[in-house]
C-alpha cells in the first residue's frame, strides 16, 4: 500500500462523511487495541479540535486503559474515561443471566456503544467504527455493539494492512504488538476464537488461497453472520 495516499484518503474521507451528515466531529472508543488506535489517530488528523475518545473499562485490564490513555496522550487526543464495569454488573444482576458467557459478554459492547452515541449526541459528533475488513468479512464483531457506529474508516483495510498503517502513522510499538483482543473476557484473544491466523484470514481475503481448513472456517464465519451485515429484513403488506 502506498501508507501515506491511504491516510491521505481516509482523512479526506472522514472530512466528507462528517460534512455530509451535519456534523461537526467524531467520537471514537479507545481500547488500547490497534484498530480503534489507527481509527482515533485518523480522526484527530482530519478533526483536530473537534474529536474525543472514550475509555471505557468495563471488568477490563488495566493495561488496555493504560495504552488507550499512552495513545491519546502521545497525539494530544482530547478523551474521557467512563467506567463501564458496575453499569454492566447491575445489569447482569437485573436480566438473571445463565451464565452463556457470549451473551454476557456481547453486552459490554453495546454498554460501550450507547455509550459514545450519547456523547456523539452531546456534541453533534459522528461515531466512528474501528471495525476491519478481516472483522467484517467474518462478522467478528458484536451486533449493534460495535458494529453499530456511523462510518466505518478503516473497513476497506484487512487487519495486517491496518498494522502497516498503525507504523506509518506512529502508533505506539507496544499496541501494535499487542495480540488482537475484543477484550471480552480475560485471556480472551481474536485468533484462538477464530481458530486461525490474522495472516492466514487476510491472505484468503485478498488472494483466495488458504489450507482446505482456513477456506472452511472462513466461508462458514462469513454465511453465519450474513445478518450482521444487513438491514433488517422488513415484511411488505
Amino acid at each position: 500500500m502506498e501508507l501515506a495516499l491511504v491516510k491521505e484518503k481516509t482523512v479526506n474521507w472522514l472530512k466528507d462523511k462528517v460534512l455530509e451528515a451535519g456534523a461537526k466531529g467524531t467520537v471514537v472508543g479507545l481500547s488500547g487495541g490497534i484498530d480503534s488506535s489507527v481509527v482515533a489517530v485518523l480522526c484527530q488528523k482530519a478533526f483536530p479540535n473537534n474529536n474525543l475518545g472514550i475509555i471505557m473499562p468495563c471488568q477490563s485490564t488495566s493495561e488496555d486503559a493504560a495504552m488507550a490513555v499512552e495513545l491519546a496522550q502521545k497525539f494530544g487526543m482530547p478523551y474521557l474515561k467512563v467506567d463501564l464495569s458496575e453499569t454492566y454488573l447491575t445489569l447482569l444482576n437485573s436480566i438473571s443471566v445463565d451464565g452463556n458467557r457470549m451473551a454476557k459478554a456481547n453486552i459490554k459492547p453495546r454498554l460501550r456503544m450507547t455509550t459514545l452515541y450519547y456523547y456523539a449526541a452531546q456534541n453533534n459528533y459522528l461515531v466512528i467504527g474501528t471495525g476491519n475488513k478481516s472483522e467484517l468479512f467474518t462478522g467478528y464483531f458484536t451486533k449493534y455493539g460495535d458494529g453499530g457506529v456511523d462510518v466505518e474508516p478503516i473497513g476497506g483495510l484487512v487487519k495486517t494492512q491496518v498494522r502497516e498503517l498503525a507504523r506509518h502513522l506512529g502508533v505506539p510499538e507496544s499496541i501494535v504488538t499487542r495480540p488482537p483482543t475484543a477484550g471480552l473476557w480475560e485471556g480472551q484473544t481474536d485468533e484462538s476464537e477464530m481458530q486461525i491466523t490474522y495472516e492466514e484470514l487476510d491472505d484468503y481475503i485478498l488472494n483466495g488461497t488458504g489450507s482446505a481448513r482456513v477456506k472452511e472456517i472462513v466461508e462458514r464465519l462469513h454465511k453465519k453472520s450474513a445478518h450482521k451485515r444487513s438491514i433488517p429484513p422488513t415484511f411488505e403488506l
